[in-house]
């Protein structure tokens, strides 16, 4: 199979999920959940769990937290680039959704920022405090399905996100294991 081909197919694919998903009326509860899945994606959820390892995360606390910030750091500035590069449009360009009102923050959609921005934090402290792996990687798939659920993103733009995020969080970590 050619690229282009491949890439169609994507698409395809990528489309008819759209469709099925800005028609989905969501339970309440679901609703609730991906808005402040998304929200707390937007950065406070970050915040928070930064300030949380500050605090309470023993030895490895400044560590772990410059390794989250590389990632994340790293993680806008290429995918910054690649939405540029890559100028797909948002799903609401094509279709409106059924029930969420939520503006983009760009017009672009490849790769899903608030994607890379979750793994890349959810990798990096995971290999400073593996105890936590459940709920790191709950959070960062509730704000990639987020992105998906509320229009804001393809299917691929978040798995794409998850990918640079979760290789830039565990090379991150790795490279501070090396300086401390």
């Amino acid at each position: 199979m050619s690229a282009g081909a491949m890439l169609e197919f994507i698409a395809h694919r990528d489309h008819t999920l759209m469709r099925r998903v800005n028609r989905w009326h969501a339970p309440r509860w679901i609703r609730a959940w991906m808005i402040c899945a998304t929200r707390g994606g937007d950065g406070w959820l970050w915040y928070f769990l930064g300030a949380m390892v500050l605090a309470t995360g023993g030895p490895h606390r400044f560590g772990a937290v410059a390794a989250a910030l590389i990632a994340v750091g790293t993680g806008i500035a290429l995918f910054l680039r690649l939405k540029k590069a890559a100028n797909r449009r948002r799903p609401s360009v094509f279709e409106p959704h059924c029930w969420a009102t939520l503006l983009p923050p760009d017009q672009f959609s490849f790769p899903s920022g608030h994607t890379i921005t979750a793994f890349a934090v959810a990798f990096s402290l995971i290999a400073f405090y593996p105890a936590l792996t459940i709920g790191l990687l709950f959070c960062a798939v509730s704000v990639a399905a987020s992105r998906i659920l509320l229009g804001m993103h393809f299917l691929s733009d978040v798995l794409a996100g998850a990918l640079i995020g979760g290789i830039l969080g565990t090379a991150a970590a790795a490279a501070i294991h090396v300086i401390f």
